[in-house]
């Protein structure tokens, strides 16, 4: 008898009333038409939608009661630590953290911190996390049945220079499945989390790459109404970034506050 391929964890998992991928587009292409329309009429949009049905979780995800001041030493006394000691140079090289080299495509990722009047933000840590080049995190939630590699972490810290300028050497992150809706895929992007003077002004945001056939098909992506404001998201290939026989280019630049802010994420997002 012939041996039977083992189902992968999020099939066994699966609702069998999972909304399919077709419908999850659907919704997304009548409500980026209604946002167009409102956008048109003059109404003011967030740049990203807290309740946005295709993205079925936004509802659990998204903040639902109104903000409140708080005392930022208070906060930072229980929050999360996010390294022992200052940051390194290596620690902006993600391909550089192990013995051996990591598998994948590698690349650098290079931009600026601005402000909403063009200036440069200096001394801000800047750290990024991501999956490898297979889709997988090295996370015990991230079970699906891609390799991980044991010479990638998929993490890294930078602080901008006088510039607001910061860099990372990396892999190109693989897609990955994710249990929004039937045979979902994320397209592939690596986080970036600023954090500003205290850990209260911490964002949150997402680096995606151009091209990607799965923009369309995605929620996370498309809650953000408007064309434009989600391709401030896409970084740009920029050959003067490339080392020969060793590394492509990618430019992403970041806007902290403003008209032009970057999209960042709600607690808690993918």
């Amino acid at each position: 008898m012939p041996e039977r391929t083992a189902a992968a964890p999020e099939a066994l998992l699966a609702s069998p009333d999972q909304a399919a991928q077709q419908a999850i587009t659907a919704e997304i292409v009548a409500l980026h038409a209604e946002y167009e329309a409102r956008d048109a009429a003059g109404e003011r949009l967030p740049l990203t939608m807290h309740d946005f049905p295709p993205y079925r979780s936004s509802l659990l995800r998204h903040p639902t009661k109104n903000p409140k001041l708080v005392d930022p030493e208070t906060i930072e006394l229980a929050s999360p630590a996010f390294g022992q000691r200052d940051v390194a140079a290596i620690e902006a090289d993600l391909t550089a953290q192990h013995a051996g080299e990591p598998l994948g495509e590698r690349i650098t990722v290079q931009g600026r911190l601005l402000d909403s009047w063009g200036r440069p933000v200096p001394n801000q840590l800047i750290e990024v996390w991501q999956a490898n080049s297979a889709g997988r995190y090295i996370h015990q939630r991230d079970q699906h049945p891609a390799p991980l590699d044991p010479n990638f972490t998929g993490a890294g810290r930078a602080v901008t220079n006088a510039n607001g300028e910061y860099l990372f050497t990396t892999i190109k992150p693989g897609p990955y499945p994710w249990k929004n809706h039937a045979n979902a895929w994320r397209p592939a992007h690596i986080h970036f989390s600023v954090f500003g003077s205290s850990f209260t002004q911490r964002l949150v945001t997402q680096m995606y790459f151009p091209g990607d056939p799965l923009f369309a098909l995605d929620p996370i992506y498309n809650s953000i109404p408007l064309q434009h404001d989600r391709e401030r998201l896409v970084g740009v290939y920029d050959h003067d970034l490339t080392s020969p026989e060793w590394a492509t280019g990618y430019r992403f630049d970041i806007v902290v506050d403003g008209a032009d802010a970057s999209w960042f994420e709600p607690e808690e997002q993918e």
